[in-house]
């Protein structure tokens, strides 16, 4: 039985935990070869344990996003290996800190640009040559409704989703006429570390799962997925307002 992602190359940025995790593994259960990127080495080698125990198969690489030039040579590796990306999944982030804007030192502000922006800005400008080799070169950015809600004591990480948002959607504009698709995905309150950091007193059970939220960016990384410039929306379960398909 031919799998759906059979052929595929995915790369997951913060493939070590949580939605990256998730999302690595079940690219690789359809088939894809994953490279996962993150910076934790045993996060990593955990996931090539479980992709390798679901008869899967992955590439490593630690990498710390901030490393511009670590994402270039990437690229250039991938070409040498692969002559082409199919599927970017841009999901590594961070959440900065939690204070007023006029507390926050300018450092803060920084790194969290740098991961939330800077980096996927320079995976945009690296992967592409890469993904326009495709036949169906599929790009999914995770971003976050606090985009638009624009939440209190969190403006830096606010303030990265907007900016990642419109990054997204221009790529989308930009390719609109080639076989590229670029769309966003809010997975909504998810059980990860992360917000576990920022809201310390919420209930995990309550929240959906990292393995949930990944069973809908799936299908969004097929060949079969021919929306551009969207936001699909998993809490629910729209696309720019429009039930999404399936």
């Amino acid at each position: 039985m031919t799998l759906p992602l059979s052929s595929r190359i995915a790369l997951v940025t913060g493939a070590s935990r949580g939605i990256g995790y998730a999302t690595a593994r079940a690219l690789a259960k359809a088939g894809a070869h994953v490279i996962a990127v993150a910076r934790t080495q045993g996060g990593l080698e955990e996931l090539d344990d479980e992709i390798r125990k679901d008869g899967g198969a992955a590439t490593l690489v630690p990498l710390n996003l901030t490393d511009s030039d670590g994402i270039a040579r990437l690229a250039a590796a991938l070409q040498e290996r692969h002559g082409k990306l199919d599927i970017l999944v841009g999901n590594a982030g961070v959440a900065g800190p939690s204070s007023p804007l006029g507390h926050i030192e300018l450092k803060s502000w920084n790194d969290v640009m740098a991961i939330n922006v800077a980096a996927n800005f320079q995976l945009i400008r690296c992967m592409e040559p890469l993904l326009r080799q495709s036949d169906a070169g599929r790009a999914v950015f995770i971003t976050s409704a606090a985009a638009s809600q624009a939440n209190a004591y969190l403006g830096p990480y606010a303030a990265s989703k907007a900016a990642l948002e419109t990054l997204a959607r221009t790529w989308a504009h930009e390719t609109a006429s080639t076989p590229l698709r670029v769309n966003l995905f809010n997975p909504g309150p998810t059980r990860t570390r992360m917000r576990a950091i920022v809201l310390p007193g919420e209930d995990p059970e309550t929240l959906e799962t990292p393995d949930q939220v990944a069973e809908l960016i799936l299908p969004m990384c097929s060949p079969a997925w021919t929306e551009t410039g969207k936001l699909y929306d998993y809490p629910t379960r729209m696309l720019l307002g429009f039930r999404a398909p399936g």
